[in-house]
């Protein structure tokens, strides 16, 4: 009995080993096959959705090089939503399209102060009188960075109009400014200037300092 026990195990032990190396070659003759539709999955994959290649052109035409003498006093950083529409009307859900845009940019004032003449400056008994240019806009920018499209809805028959999304940006770059100027963005970069050169003036050795408006 001992031995016809034994005999069935020697057995199923030498029918395990058999079906394993079944198994281990059917898998090695299968891994090429896999490897190959893994590959071509992955091609396939590349063609319906292609990864952008930019090839910037290596010569730089520069048009024009001028020195600056600008004192950015104050910056905004703001956000904007803009809703763009188009191709609406009876028909909007065949031909519109509408875009959810979250802009934000930033607006950079202060003065230029290559726009003063030496009659500007003049110091009457010890007192040194200044008159500064108005304060001016120098950057009113969207940080594309930071901008995105929210929500984008087409009408059935609608690829989508890259023009509208285009459009949208221009509407946020000067909603941006008129916020900031409506805000007094200017009135507080003279201000400002104001007090950066007032400090200035007196670490030059100027006792007393008087900024003057163009009618003074």
């Amino acid at each position: 009995m001992l031995v016809i026990v034994a005999v069935v195990v020697i057995a199923a032990q030498a029918a395990g080993q058999i079906v394993a190396s079944v198994q281990g070659a059917a898998e090695a003759g299968l891994a090429p096959a896999k490897e190959l539709a893994d590959s071509v999955a992955t091609q396939v994959s590349n063609v319906l959705n292609p990864t952008p290649t930019i090839l910037p052109d290596p010569i730089t035409i520069i048009h024009d090089v001028r020195s600056l003498a600008r004192l950015e006093t104050i910056q905004y950083s703001l956000e904007k939503v803009i809703v763009a529409e188009s191709g609406q009307g009876a028909f909007g859900f065949l031909f519109g399209e509408r875009l959810l845009f979250i802009a934000h940019g930033s607006v950079i004032a202060g003065i230029d102060l290559e726009k003063m003449e030496p009659e500007d400056l003049r110091v009457e008994e010890g007192v040194l009188y200044v008159q500064l240019p108005a304060a001016e806009v120098f950057v009113a920018v969207l940080d594309n960075d930071k901008s995105y499209i929210y929500d984008r809805e087409l009408g059935a028959l609608t690829k989508g109009n890259q023009q509208l999304e285009t459009e949208a940006r221009q509407a946020a770059e000067a909603e941006i400014l008129a916020s900031a100027l409506q805000d007094n963005i200017l009135d507080q970069a003279q201000i400002n200037a104001e007090n950066f050169l007032y400090r200035l003036f007196l670490d030059l050795g100027f006792p007393d300092v008087i900024f003057v408006d163009a009618a003074n």
